[in-house]
């Protein structure tokens, strides 16, 4: 993430979002704590992981629950070195009666950086939608997440 450091612009703050999400992608675990400090301080709904270890470890289960898993993020807002973030995401997991059970996530974080461009601190704000298959936006046909047609509604 060289030159995505604060003070952000408009630019380098959409620049880091964009970065961001697609490194989550890639669901690498330990590549993508690496983008947090060592001491990194984390909220996710009622999880509070602290530094890169129960980062990589939050991930790995996350990971394993979310199959199927892709996200888009968005710039909310930011200041010098605070970025706020509207994002989605969809997973699946299997159903007792062996087929897909869709989810879309939909939320909000709150990312604070050093000097260096590391972030330091992270809250996320979530809610869970059952969907079904036909209501999904990141099909497999979608190449890239950005491209996805996203209801104007669904910016609230």
């Amino acid at each position: 993430m060289s030159g995505l450091v604060p003070p952000f612009t408009f630019e380098t703050a959409n620049r880091k979002v964009k970065v961001a999400q697609d490194l989550w992608n890639t669901q690498d675990a330990a590549r993508v704590a690496l983008a947090y400090t060592p001491d990194c301080r984390w909220r996710n709904r009622d999880q509070f992981p602290v530094g890169r270890e129960q980062i990589v470890q939050f991930l790995t289960k996350k990971w394993q629950k979310e199959k199927g898993y892709r996200l888009r993020k968005e710039l909310f807002a930011f200041t010098d070195n605070k970025i706020a973030v509207t994002f989605w995401y969809e997973w699946y997991e299997d159903a007792a009666d062996g087929t897909k059970q869709w989810w879309r996530t939909y939320g909000l974080e709150d990312w604070t950086f050093n000097q260096d461009g590391i972030m330091e601190k992270r809250q996320m704000s979530g809610n869970d939608k059952k969907i079904a298959d036909a209501e999904r936006w990141f099909t497999d046909d979608v190449p890239d997440v950005n491209t996805a047609a996203i209801p104007e509604h669904e910016f609230l």
